[in-house]
């Protein structure tokens, strides 16, 4: 198996992304898919979420980390086929081809911004800067609930992408506004595909309820993983996957 022929066999084509799609994640790094997944789609998400949170307690989260105000799931590739979407649609997998080239899912995620909580630093998901064009990380939010400007949308500064700087070294306070930023809006099942070079961070949720998504996280072929699918990967995981789907994991 290749690249080509896993993206082939999970339905991507050349037509899969139109010009438009492309020159947004070029020029301002991030771009909105909407209706990715249906409602019914969405509901079952949900309903396993709020049963894994239930199941696993003070221990949700533990096998990437936890994060204070927000509840956190991991390895949800191990956790019901509902996830599936998230390494194999094919819009987001050609979305994922178009900024990183040959890649891999990094790890498959779920966070739950409180009430009162949320904010975020403006940040990357990478360790430094890199040159423009050498991008090595892009990640996908999977919108479980309406992001709203008032329940903790993600903010984002557009172009960032192609600064080669990271804001702790560009800005005086990462945690302040950003005179460029944009908060992320969209209905429940939209996917927000964004070059995690990308300056971006989450807001405070100040609405009375949480705030649910989930993040599909992809890198290059060659780096390591934020969870390594080979280690966890679970027998009857691997049994339901394609070829396809396990080239995607690097399983």
């Amino acid at each position: 198996m290749d690249m080509v022929t896993a993206l082939a066999e999970l339905g991507v084509t050349a037509a899969t992304l139109d010009a438009g799609i492309r020159e947004r994640l070029d020029r301002d790094g991030y771009v909105a898919l909407a209706a990715v997944l249906s409602d019914e789609q969405v509901q079952v998400v949900r309903a396993r979420l709020a049963e894994l949170l239930t199941a696993e307690g003070d221990q949700a989260g533990l096998e990437v980390h936890q994060e204070a105000g927000t509840d956190r799931l991991a390895d949800l590739v191990n956790k019901g086929p509902m996830f599936q979407p998230c390494f194999t649609a094919s819009r987001v997998l050609a979305c994922m081809a178009h900024v990183l080239g040959d890649f891999k899912l990094s790890s498959l995620n779920s966070r739950a911004v409180r009430p009162g909580q949320g904010h975020q630093v403006l940040h990357t998901d990478w360790g430094g800067p890199v040159p423009a064009a050498s991008y090595q990380v892009c990640n996908s939010i999977w919108l479980l609930d309406d992001f709203t400007a008032v329940n903790g949308a993600t903010r984002v500064v557009p172009g960032s992408h192609r600064s080669g700087t990271a804001p702790r070294l560009a800005l005086p306070d990462p945690a302040a506004a950003h005179p460029d930023e944009v908060l992320i809006t969209g209905p429940a099942g939209t996917v927000v595909i964004f070059n995690s070079h990308l300056w971006h961070g989450g807001t405070q949720n100040r609405s009375d309820r949480p705030r649910r998504a989930l993040h599909s996280y992809f890198t290059c072929r060659g780096n390591r993983q934020q969870l390594d699918q080979q280690k966890y990967i679970r027998p009857q995981t691997r049994a339901r996957l394609s070829p396809a789907a396990r080239f995607i994991l690097d399983v």
